[in-house]
């Protein structure tokens, strides 16, 4: 089993940046794709972007993309995601997930994190 734990979300000011964190444990870690998700009140679950399991590509949402930056450190058993530039609409649980294969379907995945919450004031 692996299990995921979420840290790092807040209140921002729009523009502002924040940096969530995903630790996750697990003996085939290194070897997941990763990947986030978001999700609004009254909102499906949206995915934002994942990462390979080398780190050696990445996959972001059109609507994150340019702002939003996935990164993991197998050794520490991580995955970062920075965002910067955010926007109101960014608003939603953060939700780190994983899995052997790329998707940007929820249900792609088995994993997932408890979530954190982020909110950005206008």
């Amino acid at each position: 089993q692996v299990q995921l734990v979420e840290s790092g979300g807040g209140l921002v000011q729009t523009g502002g940046s924040l940096r969530l964190s995903c630790a996750a444990s697990g003996r085939t870690f290194s070897s997941y794709v990763m990947a986030w998700f978001r999700q609004a009140p009254g909102k499906e679950r949206e995915f934002v972007g994942a990462i390979g399991w080398s780190g050696a590509w990445t996959q972001y949402a059109d609507v994150v993309k340019g702002r939003f930056t996935i990164s993991r450190d197998n050794a520490k058993n991580t995955v970062f995601l920075q965002m910067n530039s955010l926007k109101p609409e960014d608003t939603a649980v953060y939700y780190c997930t994983g899995g052997r294969v790329y998707n940007t379907a929820p249900i792609g995945y088995e994993y997932w994190g408890q979530g954190t919450q982020v909110t950005v004031s206008s």
